[in-house]
Formats: C-alpha cells, sequence, structure tokens
C-alpha cells in the first residue's frame, strides 16, 4: 500500500529550436522601410484578428498514486494500517453483502454492503495483549462462521457474525492452524502446517483426526519411495489449497515437491515436481484438475483432471515477478496475481493468459485470489491492498 500525496499540475509551452537562416536582402532606403513596416504591421494584425484562444478549463490535480482503472477491478481503501497483509476473506451465504476480511496485526473488518465499504470489527476474546494475532482463515456455512489465527485461536459463531465465542484448544495440536473450511451446522474442517486434518461436529468442543500421522512421520516411512526433496523437508507446509468436493493439495516448506490427500485417506501421498524450479503454489482448476505455480514466474497446468505428476508450462508475462496465486471464476476465465502488482487473465481455461497493464500502477504484492460466486471477487495483497472485481 503506497501514501498518496497530491500533484500540482502545470502546463509548458515548449517551442523547438531550430537552425536559424541568415536572409540576405538589399539594403532598402529609409522610404522603403516605412512602407514595408506599415504592410507588416497591416498584414499581422490581420492574420492575428481571426484567432480566438479558447479558454483554459481547469481540472483537479490527479493524485501521484492515481493510475488507469483497472479494466475489471477496483481498488477498496480500507481503515488499516500500512503495512498489513491480507490474508482471507469470507461471506455469509444467508447474508451476501455481510462479510469478513482477516489479516495480520490483529486485523479483523467487517463489511455490510457487498466489500464497498469495510470497517474495523472489535472481537473482545481476541483482543489480547500480550499477543498480537495473524488471522489465516475464515469460512461461513449459513450462518455458521469459524476464524482461526496465529498463535492458536479459534473463533466460533452460530448468529452469522453478531457475536463470537472463543474456543479451547489443546496445547498438543500439531503444528500452526492455517485453514478451516465451515462443513455443516456445528462442523468444520481444520488444517495445520504440520499437516495435521481435524473435523468436528459439535461447535470444535471436540475434534477427531482424519489422517493417521503428519507429514514429517509420512515421509520418514516413505523417504526411500524415491521422493526428490524428502529429506530436507521442515516439518511444514508452504501452502495448502482444498477443493470444493474435500481434497487437499499442500507445498513442501522448500518448494522440493508437494503432497494431496482425499478424504478417507490415512496419510498424505507425496509426489515428486515434475519442473526444475522449486514450487510455489498449487491449486484447483475449476474443472478438477491442479494449476501449479513455480518461483521466478511459471504457471503449469495439469494434464486432465485429478491428481497428477504430469504438468505442462504456459507462457506468462509477468514481468519476471513471482506468480503467487490463481483463482478461477469459471471454467473458462481464471485470474493469476503476483508480486509487484502483477494480475494476469485467462479466457480459455489457463491455455493462454493476457496482462492487465492498469494493475502495474499498484506497488504491492498481491498474495490471494477469491472468487466466492462467479459475480463476487476479491484480490488480497500486502499493504492492507484489496481490488474488488467488478466484471
Amino acid at each position: 500500500m503506497a501514501t498518496s500525496s497530491t500533484a500540482t499540475a502545470s502546463l509548458h509551452l515548449l517551442l523547438p529550436t531550430s537552425r536559424r537562416r541568415r536572409l540576405l536582402v538589399p539594403r532598402a532606403t529609409h522610404s522603403d522601410c516605412t512602407v514595408d513596416r506599415r504592410r507588416f504591421i497591416a498584414h499581422t494584425a490581420a492574420a492575428v484578428a481571426p484567432l480566438v484562444l479558447p479558454p483554459v478549463l481547469w481540472t483537479p490535480a490527479a493524485r501521484a498514486d492515481d493510475g488507469p482503472a483497472l479494466s475489471q477491478w477496483e481498488r477498496v481503501y480500507l481503515p488499516i494500517d500500512p503495512g498489513v497483509v491480507l490474508l482471507d476473506i469470507a461471506f455469509v451465504p444467508d447474508d451476501p453483502s455481510h462479510g469478513f476480511l482477516l489479516g495480520t496485526r490483529q486485523t479483523i473488518l467487517e463489511t455490510k454492503d457487498g466489500g464497498n465499504t469495510w470497517f474495523p470489527r472489535s472481537i473482545p476474546s481476541a483482543e489480547d495483549e500480550d499477543f498480537n494475532y495473524r488471522f489465516n482463515s475464515v469460512s461461513f456455512k449459513g450462518k455458521e462462521g469459524w476464524i482461526i489465527g496465529k498463535p492458536a485461536i479459534l473463533l466460533h459463531t452460530s448468529d452469522a457474525g453478531e457475536s463470537w465465542e472463543r474456543i479451547p484448544l489443546s496445547a498438543q495440536l500439531p503444528g500452526n492452524m492455517v485453514y478451516i473450511k465451515a462443513t455443516g451446522e456445528q462442523s468444520a474442517e481444520m488444517v495445520t502446517d504440520e499437516g495435521a486434518i481435524y473435523v468436528t461436529s459439535n461447535r470444535g468442543y471436540n475434534w477427531k483426526a482424519a489422517v493417521q500421522e503428519t507429514v514429517s512421520a509420512t515421509l520418514n516411512r516413505t523417504v526411500s519411495s524415491g521422493i526428490s526433496g524428502a529429506s530436507y523437508y521442515t516439518g511444514t507446509f508452504n501452502t495448502v489449497n482444498r477443493s470444493p468436493d474435500g481434497r487437499y493439495v499442500a507445498v513442501s516448506s522448500r518448494g522440493n515437491f508437494y503432497l494431496t490427500w482425499e478424504p478417507g485417506q490415512p496419510f498424505w501421498q507425496p509426489h515428486n515436481r515434475a519442473v526444475a524450479r522449486r514450487i510455489q503454489n498449487m491449486g484447483w482448476r475449476a474443472d478438477g484438475g491442479l494449476w501449479l505455480l513455480v518461483r521466478g514466474g511459471g504457471l503449469f497446468l495439469s494434464k486432465g483432471t485429478g491428481i497428477t505428476e504430469d504438468f505442462e508450462e504456459v507462457q506468462v508475462q509477468s514481468r519476471g515477478f513471482g506468480i503467487l496465486d490463481v483463482g478461477y471464476r469459471s471454467q473458462d476465465e481464471a485470474w493469476a496475481a503476483g508480486g509487484s502488482g502483477v494480475l494476469l487473465k485467462t479466457t480459455n481455461g489457463g491455455k493462454s493468459w493476457v496482462r492487465d497493464k492498469a494493475a502495474d500502477n499498484i506497488a504491492a504484492n498481491l498474495y490471494s485470489v477469491k472468487f466466492l460466486d462467479d459475480s463476487k471477487g476479491f484480490v488480497l495483497g500486502n499493504d492492507g491492498v484489496l481490488l474488488r472485481y467488478l466484471g
């Protein structure tokens, strides 16, 4: 996010310098000069008389950080401190105009008009002088909602966010909570950065493990199975994404390999990366296939749908900046966002991408692309940058 200022515009008329030729004319007499002077004044007056300059129209000075408007996005300015990184956004299904926006530095914002304007939301149970919470994930199902953060904090609402209660958590929770999904009445699914997946059906007072071991334990058993980079695993995920049908794909902390999990599987399944560069992020396409981002700006799409290790690269104009996330609005339209305001669009499912140059003016890294439905989408970035989809 950049500081705005007012610039004073001024108009300069620049006359080009050119080489002047010396005109050689016969010497004239005094009478000739008098006649010529009279003729010159008369001709000059006749030539200038019809020329009427239009009035100068004053226009307001533009802000220094203003640029061309985004073709299908607008920036929403937020009442938060500079330096806040926005991390997640969700709306109440029963009231699409009511939503919550999360970020670092204990940031919780609320909207009642569909995301046009936001205001800080105070939740007393989430305010602690000893901690500076990073709120990672928010999710709603009906009026049931959940928020998780780091250090470990779990908030629950059953009245669409009008009131929130803090749910106690076990001190033995493996890893930090990075993702939560509301799945039904009093039910949710939670993931930690060490690969633990838990489900609850009683408002979070009891949780049941959906996998039998953490990723580190799985790799200790499978390190001899040919997973490249498994020995360098530091025990945590870099990113994790969930498909609408409950499948997960996660990237190892160093980007050496990736892992997948499907409901019913007892363990995460590690996969070798099929690309030379380390993986930045992975997620699910609208058709059920996978997209894969590598460090340095590369974008790959899996061949076919489902879980696979077969990918092909797609050419993108990332200007050398890393692409950090992809969000699908439909099977055909998707947007990719990344460092230094990189914003790309595809209308053919990802086969080709066009850069939205108007976003180049945004001096921020864009971390997350969220489409809540085909008409409501947001891009979240650092320095409190929030873009709203206009369609």
